[in-house]
């Protein structure tokens, strides 16, 4: 009796994949495939939308595919971590002639690709495709990934890889749930950016999100604000610029050179609520959280930028002010009574000379009031003091 046929090594990969599966499982992992038979086993090219740093990880648990090292150094993290290295750290253009040479090789797995190039929730919508993923082959199959995971976000901005392990690991659960969508190949002559805008549009369909133009760029600039904003926020006044730094008025105690954030802006503000008295001064600091300047925080107010409902008390304890004090008073909210030969126009003017030249009359008004103001209060408190 002759001895049965070994099985293929697909069988067995299969096999090792269901172990896997089984122990990732125990880990709290799950996942969840439509199904399988839409998977088209002659494609070449997955297109996936990027949601954690494990989603190479789980497709690959699913069917054998490999996904190239685009960042980070080559070694044993990133042969650990599953991904495949390349040894091109070239242009866009050497990543896409090697990945046709490693996909000219039929025996080769798939390639599974993320053109979005960054992760997201997955809850909003879609970065744009970068198009050098479609332009190795002619026909990719797309495939939607949506993640789901208790009291804690999938994925969290910013956050290195080891962080989102960690937390895979703490919480629960964690289900990764996969689609497998139609082919689509290339249209005749249609371009790489084309083609990808179109998979693109069929992938936030199956999802359910919005295709947006943003980048994996943009989502880079946008966290290096935040970072720079909280910075700013704990920042003491010394390690600001010397231009940035205002002038600490003697008035406020305990005003010293190492003063910290909070009370440089509450400096600020008290600058800006000479000149502006009728605006609240919360939304006077609000608004130099962000500008970190007096001027432009004064520009915003008086071109209603920021919105506010003037605080009624604010000439209650005044003297009794002149035409063009009064009016300055009452800021944005009207027209200026410059004294000037041209009064200044009580409605939108329709030249944008004439309405810079309007900003810079109220302007100058205000700056004259805050002046005389300044001048009457320190007068008044030098002749109250003299013997």
């Amino acid at each position: 009796m002759e001895p049965g046929a070994a099985p293929g090594p697909e069988r067995l990969f299969d096999s090792h994949r269901f172990i896997v599966r089984v122990m990732c499982s125990v880990l709290g992992l799950f996942v969840q495939q439509s199904d399988p038979r839409l998977r088209d086993v002659s494609v070449q090219v997955y297109i996936a939308n990027h949601v954690t740093q494990f989603d190479h990880n789980v497709i690959n648990l699913l069917t054998s595919c490999n996904t190239p090292a685009l960042n980070g150094a080559p070694g044993f993290i990133c042969w650990s971590r599953g991904f495949m290295e390349l040894g091109v750290t070239g242009s866009r253009a050497e990543l896409v002639d090697s990945l046709k040479a490693y996909s000219s090789h039929r025996e080769n797995p798939p390639l599974l690709l993320f053109p979005e190039e960054a992760a997201t929730n997955g809850r909003a919508g879609l970065l744009r495709f970068s198009s050098w993923p479609f332009s190795i082959l002619d026909v990719v199959q797309p495939v939607a990934l949506q993640v789901q995971r208790p009291l804690i976000t999938v994925s969290v901005a910013d956050s290195s890889w080891i962080t989102e392990l960690l937390w895979t690991f703490f919480v629960p659960f964690t289900v990764y749930q996969v689609r497998w969508m139609p082919s689509v190949p290339r249209r005749a002559e249609e371009l790489s950016e084309d083609f990808a805008l179109r998979v693109q549009e069929l992938l936030a369909m199956e999802l359910g999100v919005v295709s947006t133009r943003l980048t994996a760029a943009d989502k880079a600039e946008h966290m290096k604000r935040l970072r720079h904003t909280s910075l700013l926020r704990f920042a003491p006044a010394s390690s600001q610029p010397l231009a940035a730094r205002p002038t600490m008025p003697s008035s406020l105690p305990g005003v010293g050179s190492f003063a910290p954030e909070d009370v440089r802006i509450t400096a600020m503000a008290q600058r800006v609520k000479e000149v502006l008295p009728h605006v609240p001064l919360e939304v006077i600091r609000t608004d130099l959280a962000q500008t970190n300047c007096v001027d432009t925080t004064i520009a915003n107010l008086l071109e209603g930028r920021v919105p506010f409902f003037p605080e009624s008390e604010a000439g209650a304890d005044l003297p009794a002010p002149s035409t063009s004090q009064a009016a300055a008073a009452s800021g944005i909210q009207g027209s200026v009574a410059v004294p000037t030969s041209k009064p200044a126009t009580k409605q939108f003017a329709k030249s944008p000379v004439e309405r810079h030249l309007s900003l810079q009359e109220r302007k100058r008004a205000l700056y004259d009031y805050a002046r005389r103001r300044f001048a009457e209060k320190h007068g008044a408190a030098r002749a109250g003091g003299s013997p």
